[in-house]
């Protein structure tokens, strides 16, 4: 399929890019004097600007279509990825990522766009899960092997040859994607931008989703994107090495996790059930993690896994919220969900930072620092799926 040969390599990219930090979290804070806070601002930065790009990016799918919209996008992260690359400072560093973020913001949009136009509805759900855990190589390729090339090259040449990898996705995805025929509302004509957004926020179903949507995909990114390297290394005494494997097993199950929610899916030909139990699996073993988690290495990497698995979720959830779009919203609505996602990647990554500074500030060892952000991390998951029980499973009739 031509959106796959496409989107895909770009895909990667920014799964990679969301994900990476944690990996090299301790030479990038060292080379440019940051702490735990900064840090957490650092890795923010490119959630915060993919948020706040996905209403534009909505509208321009709907109106221009996903051809031009991902080559200019694109263009302007290839510019953030090269110049992170060359960051002399955190405020250089940030504004890097901010562009980067912009950059990928309409990637995986534009493929659901592409999906929900050109295919059955039928389909959605399980060519959204094939795509995601694909592009979930980006998470794989963050882990152990971005630990090994850093050790050997260095973090800077290591990531601007991933600069020059999304420069070369960009050309690819400007040269293949192509536009479906344009859509218009029930009275022939095209929503605007802001009428959009109020017709979107006037779908009552969505406020029930928004909950576990901001939290769900949020906590699973920032455990994996931002602290399982540092817990590993500073808990447990791994270097970055052993922490890059560790890291490796969880974006593993967060593959496999996409595929098998996907099958999952595809099978049931429902979401909800399956998006409420995962949810309630990774509370559970993030409380087991503040738990026990300093008590044993073997059994804080499994857990971390078992996590990655119950917790990646945001295929079959998207999917979900599908079901309440009419077609000539498909990609403003598809991209106010994804906000949410990625908006509550953004809090959640610089609100840990802040935790777990703060904890520090107050004399709290690392270990109990971690276990208290990981027990917040347990009580948003399970009250956000208490809300989500009230969800319809599909829109009436």
């Amino acid at each position: 399929m031509i959106i796959f040969f496409a989107l895909l390599p770009a895909y990667v990219l920014s799964i990679f890019y969301r994900s990476f930090l944690s990996v090299i979290a301790a030479p990038v804070m060292g080379d440019l004097g940051i702490g735990p806070a900064e840090f957490g601002l650092l890795g923010a930065a490119w959630f915060i600007a993919f948020a706040l790009a996905q209403f534009p990016v909505g509208w321009a799918l709907d109106r221009i279509g996903p051809r031009r919209t991902v080559a200019a996008t694109m263009a302007v992260g290839s510019v953030g990825a090269f110049l992170f690359a060359q960051a002399g400072n955190a405020n250089i560093a940030t504004a890097a990522m901010a562009l980067v973020g912009i950059g990928c913001s309409p990637i995986f949009m534009a493929s659901l766009y592409l999906f929900a136009r050109t295919q059955a509805p039928a389909r959605f759900g399980l060519l959204t899960s094939i795509f995601i855990g694909l592009g979930s190589l980006g998470n794989l390729a963050g882990a152990a092997p971005l630990a090994l090339a850093a050790q050997a090259y260095g973090w800077r040449p290591t990531m601007l040859a991933f600069a020059v990898a999304f420069l070369l996705a960009t050309v690819l995805a400007a040269m293949l994607v192509r536009d479906p025929p344009p859509v218009t509302d029930a009275s022939g004509k095209h929503e605007g931008l802001l009428q959009g957004l109020k017709s979107i926020a006037a779908i009552g179903p969505l406020w029930l989703l928004a909950p576990i949507t901001l939290v769900g995909y949020a906590i699973i990114a920032t455990a994996r994107g931002l602290w399982i390297a540092p817990y590993m290394t500073q808990v447990h005494g791994l270097d970055g090495i052993a922490a890059g494997h560790a890291t490796l097993g969880m974006a593993t199950t967060m593959i496999v996790g996409a595929f098998v929610y996907g099958g999952l899916q595809k099978r049931a030909g429902r979401s909800k059930a399956l998006v409420a139990w995962g949810t309630v699996v990774t509370g559970i073993g993030f409380g087991l993690l503040a738990l026990v988690g300093d008590r044993s290495m073997l059994g804080a990497v499994a857990l971390f896994a078992l996590v990655g698995a119950t917790g990646f979720t945001y295929a079959i959830l998207m999917a979900h919220a599908r079901e309440f779009f009419p077609p000539h919203l498909v990609g403003r609505g598809m991209t106010f969900i994804n906000f949410l996602f990625i908006a509550g990647a953004g809090l959640i990554q610089w609100g840990s930072g802040w935790f777990v500074a703060t904890q520090r500030a107050a004399g709290q060892g690392t270990a109990l620092a971690f276990a208290n952000m990981h027990w917040v991390f347990a009580a948003l998951l399970l009250v956000s799926t208490a809300i989500y029980l009230a969800a319809p499973e599909r829109k009436a009739a």
